[in-house]
């Protein structure tokens, strides 16, 4: 802890305050918009196979509702993460709302396929901040509960794949799609809502050189958990660890001292770039997250798309494309509903290895878990088996996507944190927008066998990316500058 008449760092001011109602605050409005992010990517099973038989549409028309949706996702991962870097997290959370909540609320009312497309474009920009959710919850929390909560965190992802999926089974064959459309934007609209009631990420604001309204946070931070600040004033980890705990200049000095680097630093950080990520300090780190973001995704959005492809009809090849009688059939709902409580059990998995084996370990274990449960479905199996490999599949290959979001936002620092994070999860949605065209017109035309053995494929570059990857971040420190990242042995 910070002494008398010293300075003491954010990390300290965290672990000070502990885990109590200020980080249950922003782990609520963090949640909603991960809530949001999911249900938007979970309707992705449904629209396409409904406005299908409505509006005549081939089966690369209805992929297209897919694909348009993650090409946005893509752009707004990039764009968001540079805002956030450059204009606080908050002012992203502000626009995110508004984008994702009207072209939500819109599309329920898209006269016809072009204007559906470009307003779910709209919409998969706006959910491409969930990513920048991640990065400010992680900047609350105290090292010792880092993990753990972390996991806790991504549970709403898999609350709103649930709420999805819930709702479409209700919904969708009394009231259609247009009302799953409409419904599906009420998470956005609740974060516009009660944006004014959540705090800028302190950690950003100490990059930034605002030490002062970073140091009131963290005073409202402590009163809401009944605990005190240490004493003396923030300083930022870059003087605390020039100056040392034992360093006897003044308080005033340091603090001096403090803010004048943070301002000086604040104007080289104002515009993160991906030349900053291909540094040599970071090439390794983000190609091999670019690889893993790309792999998971394309492999996690390609179960979820034939979980409701393969799932309907088992009697025959011909009739697993999804027709006007089959929306109303419940075993898509049931089947899309089961494979997505998978989820439940592997963010337990999640939660009781990533802390114990680290990161690293952790999602080496769930790819090749995966990998191996997908492997009966490059053949036709029946109902059960396919439901079964499909609700494995899913439990170990989300479980590595919960810790990879987790690990991804652990090992870029601060001034590059939401940009480094956007990048690699907009590199995850090119992998989103090429599997529906896999998932579904493969599938749809009787070649199951080869999108199967192409998310194996996927799996197996996900591995290996992990394996290559050079650090680990259990239980380490978050940095704020790239010269203060040093590998981990």
């Amino acid at each position: 802890m910070g002494n008398e008449g010293f300075g003491y760092t954010l990390d300290e001011a965290l672990c000070a305050i502990g885990f109590g109602r200020f980080q249950y605050i922003v782990l609520a409005y963090s949640g909603l918009g991960w809530v949001a992010e999911a249900m938007e990517v979970m309707l992705l099973s449904f629209v396409g196979p409904a406005i299908q038989p409505e509006w005549g549409l081939s089966a690369n028309q209805e992929s297209m509702i897919s694909t348009v949706a993650f090409a946005g996702m893509l752009v707004g991962a990039y764009s968001w993460g540079v805002v956030s870097d450059t204009y606080g997290r908050k002012k992203g959370f502000l626009g995110v709302a508004i984008v994702t909540s009207l072209a939500g609320i819109l599309s329920a009312f898209a006269p016809n396929y072009i204007s559906l497309l470009i307003l779910r474009c709209f919409v998969g920009f706006g959910a491409g901040c969930g990513h920048v959710f991640t990065s400010w919850f992680l900047e609350f929390v105290p090292i010792p509960n880092r993990g753990a909560w972390m996991v806790v965190f991504s549970t709403f992802w898999t609350i709103g794949t649930i709420m999805m999926a819930s709702l479409a089974w209700l919904i969708m064959p009394t009231y259609g799609w247009r009302w799953l459309l409409g419904l599906s934007a009420v998470p956005s609209f609740m974060a516009l809502l009660f944006y004014g009631l959540v705090p800028e990420s302190p950690r950003y604001l100490c990059t930034q050189g605002r030490l002062a309204e970073a140091r009131q946070i963290l005073e409202n931070g402590a009163a809401l958990n009944q605990k005190a600040l240490p004493v003396g004033l923030l300083v930022s980890d870059h003087i605390k660890t020039i100056t040392g705990e034992d360093d006897h200049e003044s308080l005033e000095n340091n603090a001096l001292l403090s803010s004048t680097t943070s301002k000086t630093n604040s104007s080289q950080r104002r515009s993160p770039s991906v030349f900053m990520l291909l540094s040599s300090k970071l090439l390794r780190t983000t190609l091999l997250l670019w690889s893993l973001y790309f792999a998971n995704s394309f492999s996690y959005y390609g179960i979820i798309l034939l979980t409701s492809q393969l799932s309907v009809e088992q009697s025959g090849c011909d009739s697993r494309t999804l027709h006007s009688e089959n929306i109303k059939d419940p075993s898509l709902y049931v089947n899309v509903f089961v494979t997505s409580l998978a989820e439940l059990p592997g963010l337990g998995l999640a939660a009781i290895l990533l802390d114990r084996v680290g990161r690293k370990i952790s999602m080496e274990i769930m790819l090749v878990s995966g990998f191996v449960l997908l492997l009966p479905l490059i053949v036709h199996q029946n109902d059960m088996m396919t439901t079964g490999s499909l609700f494995g599949a899913r439990l170990f290959v989300s479980a590595s996507f919960t810790v990879a979001c987790i690990y991804a936002p652990e090992v870029y620092p601060t001034n590059l944190r939401a940009t480094g994070v956007g990048i690699a999860t907009a590199i995850g949605k090119i992998g989103g927008m090429v599997c529906p065209l896999i998932a579904v017109g493969m599938s749809s035309g009787c070649h199951q066998t080869v999108p199967v053995i192409l998310f194996e494929v996927t799996i197996l570059v996900a591995c290996l990316s992990v394996v290559f990857l050079p650090f680990e971040t259990k239980g380490k420190e978050l940095t704020d500058t790239t010269n203060l990242h040093v590998p981990v042995e």
